[in-house]
């Protein structure tokens, strides 16, 4: 063991915050500088290439280097945790409070067998139209996913058989090994943390008591859903190894662009081109709306382009509550570009008849222009 003036850190010539691919860099730099096979009956150089390895061993560990960084050297010697009052103890029940002090509950004290780990959530992404988001639809979705295996009930020992208690841990689930005073407990590697071992594995799921399989699988879209939306399918994600509950499955929707309505929230907007005496004059238009039910537009005499008009509940459902959203319809005066002789016509004669007032904002402007340039 290296003296306790001699720093790990200052070993592997890093800073205290440097991250593992620091360390790991920093230590075969070193260990190819300081190596025996390098300097063949050199004394120092193989001390000093022990010395690193043994810094390099504590701290590529996150345990032992958050022990190291808290206690130093001291949390390696041996017999410290003696019941003779040693300093290094003090204030510690016993090796359990001092583990738990440092790295959390889940490490501390009583040990027993791991809980059982529930399956992974997966996730779906389904693409579904705006009429389908309005209305709400039931779907079929097929996905493959691990699900338990049946002839061995999910166990993953041959059916017939059974499973014996762990010789490592001896049906704890741990292993605890001593490390100066600390007492260090860590999942069996043998039965991973079951505390059993199977005797014979099934052969169908080669142990592992789940299978991939195709599921078709029931999904009900309520109205209202937008792109986002995430939809739980409880207990239909990947099952649980060795018959641990399984998780979950996720539907995240994604509303496909429609041809006439855009989407804010729970408004449809839409943009409506309207001729120029439509505009002038006024008048009652119609559009089909997502319910099937053609939505009648008043448009007001002298309505200008840009102009947004509301329909109040002619949007979209509002998700899992009662009520809509609005409709917004933005008016576009179009000007006509192909127009017969006649139309002509009858728009110079417009033209002569105009006195200004019938399109005050011009005038306006052009009164302005007069004004800033002199007339």
């Amino acid at each position: 063991m290296a003296s306790a003036e001699t720093d790990y850190y200052s070993l592997l010539e890093i800073e205290r915050s440097a991250d593992d691919g620091t360390i790991k860099s920093s230590y075969r730099r070193l260990a190819m500088r300081w190596h025996p096979d390098k300097n063949p009956g050199d004394a120092e150089a193989e001390a000093r290439f022990k010395s690193i390895s043994e810094a390099y061993d504590v701290l590529k560990d996150p345990q032992k280097r958050a022990a190291y960084d808290r206690f130093g050297h001291e949390a390696f010697k041996q017999g410290m945790s003696g019941g003779g009052g040693g300093q290094a103890g003090a204030g510690f029940s016993d090796l359990g409070d001092i583990f738990e002090t440092i790295f959390g509950s889940a490490f501390g004290g009583g040990g027993g067998r791991q809980q059982a780990r529930r399956g992974a959530d997966l996730r779906y992404d389904m693409e579904i139209g705006l009429e389908e988001a309005f209305h709400g639809k039931q779907a079929e979705i097929e996905i493959e996913v691990s699900a338990k295996c049946e002839p061995c009930d999910g166990k993953g020992a041959e059916p017939g058989t059974g499973t014996r208690r762990c010789n490592l841990c001896g049906g704890h689930g741990q292993v605890r090994a001593q490390q100066g005073f600390f007492m260090v407990e860590r999942t069996c590697p043998t039965c991973h943390g079951r505390g059993e071992v199977i005797e014979k594995p099934c052969r169908n799921c080669r142990g592992e008591g789940r299978v991939d399989t195709p599921q078709k699988l029931e999904v009900n879209v309520p109205p209202g859903v937008d792109t986002g939306t995430r939809i739980r399918l409880g207990g239909k994600g990947e099952a649980g190894p060795f018959g641990s509950p399984p998780g979950d499955l996720y539907i995240f929707i994604h509303i496909r662009r429609h041809g006439v309505f855009e989407r804010e929230g729970t408004n449809l907007v839409t943009r409506v081109p309207i001729t120029f005496t439509r505009a002038a004059l006024g008048g009652e238009i119609e559009i089909p709306g997502l319910d099937g039910e053609r939505i009648g537009i008043d448009i007001p005499a002298g309505i200008q382009s840009g102009k947004q008009l509301r329909k109040r509940g002619a949007g979209m459902p509002v998700l899992q509550a009662r009520g809509r959203g609005d409709l917004v319809i933005e008016i576009m005066v179009e000007t006509p570009t192909k127009l017969s002789v006649r139309q002509k016509e009858i728009l110079r004669e417009l033209q002569e008849t105009e006195t200004g007032d019938e399109t005050p904002q011009s005038k306006r402007f052009f009164d302005r222009i007069k004004e800033a340039f002199g007339g």
